[in-house]
């Protein structure tokens, strides 16, 4: 019996002992951040003006530090301090928080270099420094940065080249280095980046070619060149960009089928350096017509010729006359760039130009702050308006317009994350590091009486399920003409992103089991909506689609815009529906009686059911015929191979088709279908 206590004392310590081991790991690694941190703040308000609250006895995860936003494991995640006022230098420091992956140090005035420490921030996706007065070169370590998607350097006072490291940031998506000093050439590596879509590069003192690699990008929507002194022959391929491919102000640009682009001379091409995208060879784009004669004949040289003093004579001329021609196309670039004007100032690389340009940019730091409203949203109350702010139907407090603004980055296309006639929605992080997506609908899309719309608004505050994409916030803008509908994030994004895709090894991205559980969730996110509480009047959706539902983190389904089809013009709302009658979602009754009702949301969500067993976004008629005979292995998706419950593929598959028969008295009630798949689970 002592024996036993004594192995379980020892026990009991050696438990105690680990505890105390990993605690103080813990809180090793927690110093080290909090340490980086103060680091940090030092470094960006050498003032003491704006980080106050950034204290050596505080927590950086218990939401004091102001712009610091921790994960799940208490690591800092997200730094943002846009539009601080801050005047000090970005600190090697930074390299520290290795969790980091969201930098945002935008509309400051921070000086100095960009540090070559921050290569070492591995997890970093978004890095955001412009608008600030940095200097120096881009350091080309940055290109160890593997997960880094988007990059905002533009206007600063950057010189030196683009690094040729940046070809390796194999997942960027956006490049903005515009408005800055840089020089050389733009790297041909920047045509391996295969995922990049937006480039911005104009405003600088780039030259030589455009690379060949850039115009076969089939990702790249967005190419901006301009107030550089680019040369060369421009790449027929990017006339597919059309006006969003932006050359304007480099005279030694030519080609054929742009507007505005000189046409080009045999000369143009001469020793012009371009990369050849087969082999990744430099080669020397000489034209045919300058073909010199050889002394030579097949692998042996004569010493001696009578073609030699004609080769030297031409060769004089040719030297001679080329010699001359780049005089003159000196002397037209320089008399060029002389008339050519930036805003009011005259030379895109005049010190004074970058002045002017950084004030473009900072307005103080928000473009809006200036703006004067009216007392709210038409004659609504002050309280709506943004420049009261926007209430926070969470947490009681409100969100001011500075706010949205610059959570979304002034609604850069970056962080757009779709659009329609009448919307945009933007992801955003706000200053408590939560991420949330951020409608703006445009004033005339809105209904025009106000009662109308609050009452609108009222019900969209009410509605509070699982299943539905939860409402923190709203508020109206009159001088910008927009309202903003402040959504919580959705992590895994559009449930029509998961069809018709797999992963790389050939793998479907949605399991047998959550789809069955996708389904049971949108079902009961239909149920919530269709009853009647006290708190909120049954609704009915009218515009239930896979491109209406998101995903968040564990893949729990959440429906977009319920309610919104209150808040806005009827004209709106038939165009909505347009879009779901093409997409298959319109239950047949809508077209003869131009109604909705419960039956017609249960008619969309058996469409859903089938879209999601069959894992495509458009159903043919084969499809729907091996539903109805019963043939699960035609119908359920190919790509599971077979790794699926036949039987609970046969039911799901049975409630469709009630749910999409033609006539809506033969459509089960939502609460039944919900009853239905309970019992299923059980």
């Amino acid at each position: 019996m002592e024996k036993i206590c004594r192995r379980d004392h020892l026990c009991t310590l050696l438990l105690l002992l680990v505890f105390v081991c990993s605690y103080c790991l813990r809180s090793a690694r927690g110093n080290a951040e909090l340490r980086a941190l103060m680091e940090i703040k030092s470094s960006l308000d050498p003032e003491k003006k704006y980080l106050s609250s950034w204290t050596e006895n505080g927590d950086p995860c218990g939401g004091s530090f102001v712009g610091v936003a921790c994960n799940e494991h208490r690591k800092v995640a997200n730094i943002s301090l846009q539009g601080k006022g801050l005047t000090g230098k970005v600190s090697p420091a930074v390299a520290g928080l290795k969790c980091l992956s969201g930098l945002y140090l935008h509309y400051n005035s921070l000086t100095g270099d960009i540090p070559k420490e921050i290569a070492n921030l591995t997890e970093l996706t978004e890095l955001y420094l412009n608008v600030n007065n940095l200097s120096g070169t881009i350091p080309p370590e940055i290109g160890n940065m593997a997960s880094l998607q988007v990059m905002e350097l533009c206007c600063n006072n950057l010189t030196g080249m683009i690094p040729t490291e940046m070809g390796l940031l194999r997942k960027l998506s956006f490049l903005s280095l515009e408005r800055n000093r840089l020089s050389g050439r733009i790297p041909a590596s920047l045509g391996g980046l295969g995922m990049l879509k937006r480039l911005f590069l104009s405003f600088n003192q780039l030259s030589g070619p455009i690379p060949v690699g850039l115009s076969n990008l089939s990702s790249l929507e967005i190419l901006q060149l301009q107030n550089n002194t680019l040369s060369g022959v421009v790449p027929p391929a990017l006339r597919r960009m059309e006006e969003r491919f932006r050359f304007e102000n480099n005279p030694g640009l030519c080609g054929a089928g742009f507007p505005s682009l000189r046409a080009c001379t045999q000369w143009d091409n001469l020793n012009i350096n371009q990369i050849d995208p087969s082999s990744n060879r430099t080669v020397s784009n000489i034209p045919q017509s300058a073909n010199f004669p050889l002394s030579c004949n097949g692998s042996h040289c004569s010493k001696s010729s009578s073609k030699v003093p004609q080769a030297a004579i031409v060769a004089g001329v040719i030297t001679l006359t080329i010699s001359l021609m780049v005089v003159v196309f000196i002397c037209i670039v320089r008399y060029r760039r002389g008339k050519q004007k930036v805003g009011n100032r005259s030379d895109a690389s005049d010190d004074r130009s970058v002045d002017w340009q950084a004030k473009d940019f900072k307005r103080s730091p928000s473009p809006l702050v200036a703006l004067e409203y009216s007392s709210g949203w038409d004659s609504a109350s002050a309280a709506q308006d943004c420049n009261g702010g926007c209430h926070d139907f969470v947490q009681g407090s409100k969100f001011n317009l500075e706010e949205v603004e610059s959570t979304t980055q002034h609604f850069s296309e970056v962080n757009l994350l779709g659009k329609s006639k009448f919307s945009a929605v933007y992801k955003g992080i706000l200053k408590d590091g939560s991420i949330v997506a951020i409608k703006s609908i445009n004033k005339t899309s809105c209904k025009t009486d106000e009662a109308e719309f609050m009452k609108g608004l009222s019900l969209l505050n009410s509605l509070k399920h699982e299943n539905l994409v939860k409402l923190k916030g709203f508020c109206c803008s009159n001088a910008r003409g927009e309202c903003f509908l402040v959504y919580e994030f959705a992590s895994n994004g559009n449930l029509s992103e998961y069809l018709d895709v797999h992963d790389d090894n050939g793998n479907v991205l949605l399991d047998w089991p959550t789809r069955v559980s996708i389904i049971h969730g949108i079902a009961k996110g239909v149920e919530y909506l269709h009853s009647s509480e006290p708190s909120k009047p049954s609704i009915i959706h009218q515009n239930i689609s896979v491109e209406k539902v998101v995903l968040d983190r564990q893949f729990r389904p959440q429906i977009l815009d319920s309610g919104l089809l209150k808040l806005v013009a009827d004209d709106v709302v038939y165009s909505a529906l347009k879009v779901s009658a093409a997409l298959g979602y319109m239950a047949p009754e809508y077209i003869t009686t131009g109604r909705f009702t419960e039956k017609s949301d249960v008619y969309a969500f058996g469409v859903i059911i089938l879209q999601v067993l069959s894992g495509k976004r458009l159903l043919s008629s084969s499809m729907r015929a091996a539903a109805e005979s019963g043939k699960m292995e035609e119908l359920v998706d190919s790509k599971l191979h077979g790794k699926f419950r036949e039987s609970e593929a046969a039911r799901l598959t049975k409630i469709a088709l009630n749910c999409t028969h033609e006539s809506p008295l033969n459509r089960p009630s939502i609460a039944s279908i919900v009853k239905e798949l309970d019992e299923q689970s059980e």
